[in-house]
């Protein structure tokens, strides 16, 4: 029987993970370039204007960096923001930077020898490279399963971020749980991670290479959605997605024919405005522009681009990550055009997923919880992504339908064909 959820979560508590890491991160590797698989490294060629910043950070900083990603958010002037195993800090670094002098920054990591490269030259790039009066970043050493032991008090960040560190930890549960507490309404965790097309073995998941590699924990995509949701965070969105190399031939022989993506996640925090599924309210928003760096268009996920000065038809959740109501920390860059006054059913919104077929339901640009628990009865899916390409197709409702998998596709076409055959 495949291990649920809690099964694997058991599975690997037995073993002490937070010691392989430890050892993993603080001892075996040295650099970037002792990893063996490509999951903690960058997936994708950062934008122009974290590359401007990076390219100023300390060599030692980015040296000892590991991560699948660049969870960096655009148009946070001013803000919270909290870093989940900072690791050498270049993360912190960076939003250091992007939140200015009046923002703060604060990286917490259960390894001494990582935290010690953080520390060490936070002051002078703060003072000296950014020209600020003192420096608004501190590294606290903490465990992510329970931020309230290092002092991080509720409701006091407004964005949480994490490269590649999730997946580390044996209580993800925990962890998801704990950023829903520390975030402000309105906040957001945005973050990358590994995740897998299904629930993997015990023979890959108390393997401690594969764990230092961030590949034995990572989650099925859709148990994380799952447990994001349990949390509050109703809607999950993905912003990106790209594909994962094991490139060791001993270690891909333990993971079999398992792939691993690298996704960036967004998670709301916002109470009492999300829905479970993707409804039309009449809602439209337009962006204003006032983001650097994405002055001429911002993506809120990848089903969703706005380009600035024009309107666009929006759901209600959409709109509240936008900034309804003035509660999302998005609120200030965007104009809410209607409210929720007038139902008209499902909102026809979806995501451009290619790489995880499962990742394709209306609504969402995750699928929301409805559409994504009913993916297989829809016949959405192909083998590829873990679930069954079981159960009828929805032609009646079209905003619940979105393209058929590979199986249904196939057929369908074939009854095109057929009858158009017949026809002649």
């Amino acid at each position: 029987m495949p291990a649920s959820p809690t099964t694997q979560d058991a599975a690997v508590s037995n073993t002490n993970i937070k010691e392989i890491v430890q050892d993993y991160y603080g001892k075996v590797l040295a650099k970037t370039s002792d990893l063996k698989t490509s999951a903690c490294m960058c997936a994708a060629k950062p934008p122009p204007l974290l590359i401007q910043i990076f390219n100023k950070l300390p060599f030692e900083v980015v040296e000892k960096f590991y991560g699948c990603g660049t969870p960096l958010p655009f148009g946070i002037q001013g803000l919270r923001v909290l870093d989940l195993g900072s690791g050498s800090g270049r993360d912190c670094y960076g939003a250091s930077a992007l939140v200015g002098e009046s923002g703060s920054v604060v990286g917490i990591d259960m390894t001494d020898e990582q935290l010690e490269v953080a520390r060490k030259h936070a002051d002078e790039y703060c003072t000296k490279t950014l020209g600020y009066a003192k420096s608004n970043m501190k590294f606290i050493k903490g465990y992510m399963e329970c931020l309230s032991d290092a002092g991080i008090e509720p409701g006091s960040f407004d964005i949480c971020i994490s490269n590649c560190v999730v997946n580390l930890s044996p209580d993800k549960k925990a962890v998801i749980k704990e950023v829903y507490q520390a975030l402000a309404p309105g906040g957001e965790f945005y973050f990358s991670d590994v995740y897998c097309d299904r629930r993997l073995p015990e023979k890959v998941t108390k393997h401690p290479v594969l764990w230092g590699e961030c590949i034995a924990g990572a989650l099925y995509v859709k148990d994380f959605e799952r447990i994001a949701r349990a949390a509050g965070f109703d809607d999950p969105r993905v912003l990106s997605i790209a594909p994962i190399e094991v490139e060791d031939y001993e270690l891909r022989k333990i993971t079999g024919q398992a792939k691993f993506f690298s996704i960036t996640y967004r998670l709301f925090k916002l109470p009492g405005l999300l829905e479970t599924l993707c409804e039309d309210y009449g809602q439209a928003v337009k962006y204003k522009g006032t983001i650097e760096g994405s002055e001429d268009a911002y993506t809120l996920d990848n089903g969703h681009t706005f380009e600035a000065g024009k309107l666009a038809l929006v759901c209600g959740n959409s709109a509240a990550m936008c900034g309804e109501q003035g509660v999302c920390w998005l609120s200030k860059h965007f104009e809410i055009i209607g409210d929720r006054s007038t139902h008209y059913g499902l909102f026809p919104c979806g995501p451009k997923d290619d790489a995880i077929k499962a990742d394709a339901p209306a609504g969402g640009a995750a699928g929301p919880a409805g559409a994504a628990e009913r993916a297989c009865a829809r016949g959405v899916c192909s083998a590829r992504c873990g679930l069954v390409p079981c159960g009828p197709t929805d032609d009646a409702v079209k905003a619940d339908a979105p393209a058929a998998g590979g199986g249904v596709r196939a057929w369908g076409m074939l009854l095109s064909v057929r009858a158009r055959a017949w026809s002649v």
